[in-house]
């Protein structure tokens, strides 16, 4: 159908606004940028094998792939830790601070985490695709968080031609992106965990003496019935055991 002709058009490079199928698509470049968009689940449907050879390898390049780079994934988290703890340490030796330390530390990643990877790079999607800032942190956003709607791919304006380190320095831009923003799910997930047992340890200690009373006061019922039991039993064998009167 006609439809189906223009997105295999699209796929291969031909758009209403012109052809880009001549920027050797398939490259390195453009396949490193492919494999990235792959393995990390991002997919924007821009590009595709269109050989049976070229799926079933994909399908087999994915099932592997994924799984081994949310282990690098994890991995380039660590190190980034590492670094921050590190710096923290550094600082926590010349500032006899720790706690202030630890906060400062953190937000300055948080600060940095935010620049390299989400408000620094529109300016130079805006540069190499001659996007508007919004649309350029609207495409950060959109791939960072793998949803990767596909409205706004790079490399694919008509008639330019592009450096090939542009293709390669966003797949990195992706991978450590992705690592940082796994990051700081992480670090939020742990803050919430802390809160969640600092309440419950308020909450224990406020409910304890409570607790502690009710069960003081079920023991000395417990002493009391015991020693009424007690009593009871005494006299009713002291009345069975008294000597009867003679007639």
């Amino acid at each position: 159908s006609v439809f189906q002709g223009i997105i295999t058009a699209y796929k291969n490079g031909i758009s209403l606004l012109g052809n880009d199928s001549g920027q050797e698509t398939w490259d390195f470049s453009g396949s490193f940028f492919f494999s990235v968009t792959a393995i990390t689940t991002i997919g924007y449907g821009n590009l595709s094998p269109s050989t049976v050879g070229g799926r079933i390898f994909c399908v087999f390049f994915a099932l592997f792939g994924i799984p081994l780079n949310v282990i690098l994934l994890n991995r380039i988290g660590q190190k980034m830790l590492y670094l921050v703890q590190r710096y923290a340490n550094f600082l926590g030796t010349k500032i006899q601070r720790k706690k202030m330390v630890k906060v400062f530390s953190s937000s300055c990643a948080l600060i940095a985490g935010l620049l390299l990877f989400f408000l620094l790079p529109p300016i130079l999607f805006q540069w190499m695709e001659g996007w508007t800032y919004e649309e350029g942190f609207y495409y950060s956003f959109i791939t960072l968080s793998t949803i990767g709607f596909g409205d706004y791919v790079i490399g694919r304006v008509p008639g330019k031609q592009y450096p090939n380190w542009y293709k390669n320095m966003v797949s990195l831009w992706i991978l450590f992106g992705l690592a940082w923003l796994a990051l700081i799910i992480n670090l939020c997930i742990n803050l919430l965990e802390n809160c969640r047992k600092v309440g419950q340890c308020c909450k224990t200690k406020q409910t304890y003496p409570m607790d502690q009373e009710l069960m003081e006061i079920t023991q000395n019922g417990h002493v009391a019935s015991r020693l009424k039991e007690a009593e009871d039993s005494q006299s009713s064998t002291a009345s069975d055991t008294k000597p009867e009167s003679p007639d």
